[in-house]
């Protein structure tokens, strides 16, 4: 934390103000998946598509190849916002291409996400079912797959009602084949007013000013630029890779970074000392 003291004064604020304010806004890959597992990568929502047996063997080549040239300019700390968006807008278009050639079956996303190797991060549950009770709102902003990542949830029978997503979403055909991605498209860092005031979900959610913010990149913090009249928001960073290059950026934009945790457990101890009079 570079100002432990900002964030016991939104924390302290956030409890007295209680739940009928406050809404979470969350990430998905790498924030509420796991980074990594025993030294291997954890598969994002897009990977998990990408390494399926559906994907051809020279498909799976080149959207390895995709990732190799561009995962390095997304965290690249001495690039600015500016340069990265239409990297990122070409990464994605690129990506999606190469899915749409393969002829997805709407049919197999639950078997590709059962046989994928993803992983939540530890006590994702606890997270997850201590909103549902409160009837706190969980905001899934994702630059991901959206058909992928709703089905992680379910399959983690953490999909509950209070769980809105916004995500890049497949548009299949009638024979449940893969056709398109839908608009808008979202990648790393356009996740801002842009893309959501096409949503209803800020417009229903005026009244809850109060934010808990998660996220695993830069791009992660205007998340929450939708929401009109915030009054308290904490920012929670998980920061998983080249820690060393880019803990003072992370610092300086996040009020608690959180280096190399694959778990929810600082999450979960504010979360359980807000609600604590409620309990």
């Amino acid at each position: 934390m570079k100002n432990p003291e900002h964030v016991q004064r939104v924390i302290s604020a956030l409890r007295k103000e209680g739940t009928d304010k406050l809404q979470v806004i969350s990430d998905f890959d790498m924030t509420l998946s796991r980074f990594g597992f025993n030294g291997r990568r954890c598969p994002t929502s897009h990977n998990i598509l990408d390494n399926s047996r559906v994907i051809s063997e020279e498909g799976r080549k080149k959207l390895k190849d995709l990732l190799h040239y561009y995962y390095p300019i997304e965290i690249d700390p001495n690039r600015t916002m500016e340069e990265k968006r239409p990297l990122m807008v070409e990464w994605w278009t690129r990506a999606h291409d190469l899915l749409l050639q393969q002829k997805i079956l709407k049919s197999d996303i639950a078997k590709i996400v059962r046989e994928s190797e993803v992983m939540l991060r530890d006590r994702v549950n606890t997270f997850f079912d201590q909103l549902h009770q409160h009837n706190i709102p969980l905001f899934i902003f994702s630059a991901g797959v959206g058909d992928v990542l709703e089905e992680v949830l379910r399959q983690a029978k953490v999909f509950h009602p209070n769980i809105n997503v916004v995500s890049n979403y497949m548009d299949f055909d009638d024979k449940g084949v893969l056709r398109q991605f839908k608009e808008p498209l979202i990648h790393t860092y356009n996740k801002n007013n842009a893309v959501l005031e096409k949503t209803e979900h800020f417009q229903l959610l005026s009244s809850r000013s109060n934010i808990i913010l998660l996220g695993d990149s830069m791009g992660d913090l205007s998340m929450a630029d939708g929401v009109a009249n915030v009054e308290n928001i904490l920012t929670i960073g998980f920061l998983n890779d080249k820690v060393d290059e880019q803990r003072g950026k992370y610092r300086d934009a996040y009020d608690i970074v959180l280096e190399k945790d694959e778990t929810l457990d600082v999450v979960n101890g504010i979360l359980c000392y807000i609600l604590g009079d409620l309990n």
